[in-house]
């Protein structure tokens, strides 16, 4: 082998390994931070709140009704909150069945569905003369306890901030893929929000179980133009200034992908998001270290880890390959793969550490590959034209 070979070889090796070596430390950090003992009582709140929920739902006819009676039996006083289902092409049997319930029934007709859009709609044709306090979004497939908005007000009190983010657990972990997902939701759950607020950092968000000040979100719902809401709520947040607070007691419980082919194509929308969302901020980073808004530039560090699921490859990939061809280039790598499979542990809960995880665990190499699959190039291009003929970029 020629000098210009290995001079490639150590290019393309630091290349990968600096990005893969980053995301490791910030995973192990806010991994670790997460173990830090956080609030565990809340006080209760002397003032109630007046909240408006909303649902969107797209084709949810399997679990939107679940969903809305949960919500509606609730021992929180009836008078001091309205339940508004913004449904998108769903069935007309669930609409009649919705309209007997004392809930807001909207009913658009957008020809491309997102989630903002659903949004947008419903703070729209909300009454002029009902006044809330607070906004609270569900998925159509999430479902809480009667006691959960009692809870929810004593948080929001409590937090003194205009966004707090409601701890997202799965439902279901009946399938291999479910219970993948529900991993990984645990790990975001301990990583970026628990994490996060142990360290003072503001938390991240989801596109349920999120409880925003009314006044603030009427004001900047507006702003949102793609299907990647949450991400641009996300941004909206720090570049204003607001602190997200986390509450790893409040459960919003959320129904998970069960098949494969869902679950991968979960998350190549997930990561093409992050990239979309990364590239649009990456040249506020500095601006906002030298000005110390550090929850900005935390967040914007965040969307520009490298995911996951492509961690593990590019990882998984050179451990394999390099020891043929240089052994000591390849020590570093395993080094590394240890790191981040120990900082999974500590931000997996031990409720999912069950029966079933073995299985879960040998199937999630096979899971990742396939989603890694869908990454490429032609499969980039068939989910565009799918996307195109449906006329729906509608994410939960």
């Amino acid at each position: 082998m020629n000098i210009s070979f290995w001079i490639i070889l150590y290019i393309i090796d630091a290349m990968l390994f600096i990005p893969v070596a980053l995301t490791t430390i910030y995973m192990l950090v806010f991994a670790a931070a997460s173990l830090i003992r956080h609030r565990n009582i809340i006080p209760k709140a002397k003032h109630q709140n007046r909240f408006v929920i909303l649902i969107p739902a797209y084709r949810a006819d399997k679990t939107i009704i679940q969903t809305v009676l949960s919500v509606l039996g609730q021992s929180y006083p009836q008078r001091l909150f309205d339940v508004t289902v913004i449904s998108d092409h769903e069935d007309e049997m669930t609409n009649f069945r919705l309209a007997q319930l004392p809930i807001t029934l909207a009913v658009p007709n957008f020809e491309i569905s997102t989630k903002a859009k659903s949004l947008q709609f419903a703070m729209k044709n909300l009454p002029e003369f009902k006044i809330y306090d607070a906004v609270l979004i569900l998925d159509a497939d999430n479902v809480v306890a009667p006691e959960f908005l009692e809870a929810v007000n004593d948080a929001y009190e409590t937090a003194g901030t205009k966004a707090i983010q409601l701890h997202r657990v799965s439902k279901n972990r009946d399938t291999a893929a479910a219970r993948l997902d529900a991993i990984f939701e645990e790990i975001n759950n301990s990583v970026f929000r628990l994490g996060h607020i142990s360290l003072g950092i503001s938390s991240a968000t989801m596109g349920s179980g999120i409880v925003f000040d009314f006044n603030w979100f009427h004001d900047n719902v507006t702003q949102l133009k793609t299907a990647a809401e949450d991400k641009e709520i996300e941004a909206l947040l720090m570049q204003q200034h607001i602190f997200v607070d986390y509450f790893n007691d409040i459960y919003v419980y959320d129904e998970k992908t069960r098949t494969t082919k869902d679950f991968n194509r979960q998350r190549s929308r997930f990561i093409s998001t992050q990239f979309t969302t990364a590239i649009k901020n990456m040249r506020f980073f500095i601006p906002a270290m030298f000005s110390k808004r550090y929850d900005y530039a935390d967040k914007i560090l965040q969307w520009m880890l490298i995911p996951r699921t492509v961690l593990i490859a590019i990882i998984v990939m050179m451990s394999l390959i390099l020891p043929f061809i240089y052994m000591t280039l390849a020590i570093k790598w395993w080094i590394t793969f240890a790191v981040i499979i120990f900082a999974f542990a500590l931000a997996t809960p031990d409720y999912l550490i069950d029966k079933n995880f073995d299985k879960s665990f040998l199937k999630a190499p096979f899971l990742i590959v396939l989603g890694l699959i869908n990454l490429l190039p032609f499969s980039g291009w068939k989910n565009k034209f799918v996307n195109k003929n449906t006329k729906n970029n509608y994410r939960r």
